[in-house]
Order: C-alpha cells, then sequence, then structure tokens
C-alpha cells in the first residue's frame, strides 16, 4: 500500500483530527479546516464509536458551517462497510449545509491495506448534498457508484488497489457538467479490478464531461492498453494536464503516445512509477519539453524475475 497516505488537506483546507474526548484541545472554526473523524477499534484503551464519535461533532462544532470532512477509520475495516457512514452523512444533509468535500476511507497501510476497506454504494452522498464540489473514495471493496447526476461536483476521485468494472462504468455514465478532475486507480485483477479499456471508452470519446481538465487513470496493470486508448481519445485535446502513473506503462504504451495525437498542448504528463527504458524516456522528453509540458518519469516500478525468465510487475497499489 506505497503512495497511499493520509490527506494532509482537502477543499484547500488543512486537515485536522476531531480530538478524542478526553482533550482538552481547543477547537478551530467549523469552516477553517477539513475535520479528519477516525476511531481507533485496536487502542489500548476503549474508545467510542463511529456513532458517538458523529454525535459528539456534531454537537462540538456549528454542522452549518462545516465545509469538509475527511472520514479516516470507522471501525474494524474489514467487519464494518461505509455504509454507516453514508447514513451518517445523508442523515446530516440539512445541518452539514455549508459541506463542499468528503474524502471517505482516508486510512494508510498501518491501519489497512486498501484491499480491506470496505466501501459501498456511496452515491446517496452525491443525492444528499447537491452543492458538493469534492468526492473522494479509498478503498474498492464493495465498492458501488450507480450513474448520479449531478450539477456542481468538480473534482471526482477513487483510490483502490482493484476498482470494479461497474464503479468506471457508473462514472461514465454520469452526468456531471462541472467535473474538472477525474482521477480512478485500477489496481488489478487479484483484488477485483476488472475494469476494461471498454469501460472507460465513453469517457475518452469526450462530449460527456465538458469541463473535464485533469484526467488520471492510474495504478493499472493494463497501463500500456490504456495507453494506447488514450493516445486516440478525442477527449484529451480537452485537458491540460493527464496523469497514467502508479500502474505497469512499458515502452509499448509509451510508444503508443508517441505516435497518438499531439500531447503538446498539455501542461503536465505524469507518468512516474513506470517500466519505461531510457531511451524511451529521452524521446519523450524530446517531444514535450520543448512545448513546456512538465513530464515526471521518476520513480521505477517494483518487478521480479522468476526462474524461467518471465519478468513480474507490480502496480505500485494493490493490496
Amino acid at each position: 500500500m506505497s503512495d497511499v497516505a493520509h490527506l494532509q488537506e482537502l477543499h484547500g483546507l488543512a486537515a485536522f483530527d476531531f480530538p478524542d474526548p478526553s482533550s482538552r484541545e481547543e477547537l478551530p472554526e467549523a469552516g477553517a479546516v477539513a475535520w479528519r473523524l477516525s476511531v481507533d477499534p485496536y487502542g489500548d484503551n476503549p474508545q467510542e464509536g463511529f456513532d458517538d464519535l458523529w454525535n459528539r461533532f456534531l454537537g462540538s462544532v456549528d454542522p452549518a458551517g462545516v465545509r469538509a470532512i475527511v472520514v479516516g477509520q470507522w471501525g474494524e475495516p474489514y467487519d464494518n462497510d461505509s455504509s454507516g457512514i453514508v447514513r451518517c452523512l445523508v442523515d446530516a444533509r440539512d445541518r452539514l449545509t455549508s459541506l463542499r468535500a468528503v474524502f471517505l476511507g482516508d486510512l494508510e497501510m498501518e491501519e489497512a491495506e486498501i484491499s480491506w476497506i470496505e466501501q459501498s454504494d456511496v452515491a446517496p452522498v452525491l443525492e444528499a448534498y447537491p452543492l458538493l464540489q469534492e468526492f473522494g473514495i479509498r478503498g474498492g471493496t464493495g465498492l458501488r457508484f450507480p450513474a448520479v447526476r449531478h450539477t456542481h461536483l468538480n473534482s471526482l476521485r477513487f483510490e483502490a488497489g482493484g476498482l470494479p468494472g461497474e464503479v468506471v462504468r457508473g462514472v461514465a455514465a454520469s452526468e456531471l457538467p462541472a467535473l474538472e478532475s477525474l482521477v480512478l486507480w485500477f489496481g488489478v485483477e487479484e483484488y477485483g479490478g476488472d475494469a476494461t479499456v471498454a469501460d472507460l471508452a465513453p469517457i475518452l470519446a469526450g462530449g460527456g464531461f465538458p469541463a473535464l481538465r485533469h484526467l488520471g487513470l492510474c495504478n493499472s496493470e493494463i497501463q500500456d492498453e490504456i495507453a494506447a486508448a488514450v493516445a486516440g481519445a478525442p477527449l484529451v485535446a480537452q485537458l491540460s494536464s493527464l496523469d497514467l502513473s502508479l500502474g505497469v506503462l512499458t515502452d509499448t504504451g509509451a510508444e503508443a503516445l508517441l505516435s497518438g495525437q499531439p500531447l503538446t498542448h498539455l501542461k503536465r504528463l505524469d507518468l512516474h512509477h513506470n517500466f519505461v527504458t531510457e531511451p524511451v524516456a529521452g524521446r519523450i522528453r524530446a517531444a514535450l519539453e520543448p512545448s513546456g509540458v512538465d513530464i515526471d518519469l521518476s520513480e521505477p516500478g517494483d518487478f521480479w524475475e522468476d526462474d524461467e525468465g518471465v519478468v513480474h510487475r507490480y502496480t505500485a497499489v494493490a493490496e
């Protein structure tokens, strides 16, 4: 579960850990921080459950002023899915009237591997908060995201070691006219990542998300196939930044990008954590850097070669 850490900010607000009941720490103004809400089921001392924490939070701050919420550990992740968290948020919609950003599943490896995070149908959060602007989810196990219509959402992010194909299809079928940033971590099939390039086709065709400027199709074991699809995708012309990092990108995918449509209009191309050889990386730099494209080709990916000479390459985040 590398490349996964606690959020430091959300919606431009620094993350602040809501303190435990015994703390005498003075609380900031409700709208001054992104409130991180988390319980520790493994602590030495008995901890309150998430429902108790949630009620204490709503009773300690002015709910109408809260702008951003980061939900961390809500219990033992492999025993409790996020449906209770979704319910808490939905039930508080008439109190959290200024809420503009939510992130569900802000857990690090020490708390749970990403594949242990049990998610649920998270779409009701968007339905309950029509003015929400940012929505992020970590963990793909049990995750559902049926197609939605939301007129204000400008950032949607899914981080997973295995992203279900039905989630990608749900995103592709959604009406999100204000969406400016979309990030999908595909993960690997072993942990439920069964999305295909065909699932991405409606997104890459363009027209569905007219405001989209940043696209991240990351952490995939089919990164070469994704790169080839992106190379000819009409959507790319409207982007200012493209992220194909964290996955198993080799010279094959990089060559597809080089031979595809021009990428010189991009401000940034992120290919970090890759398996691209230096000669091909040099060709990418030579093709794009003169146009001012900021390119990240750092961090060679992890691999091992078995006794039969077969090379096994790994995404940055899986289990």
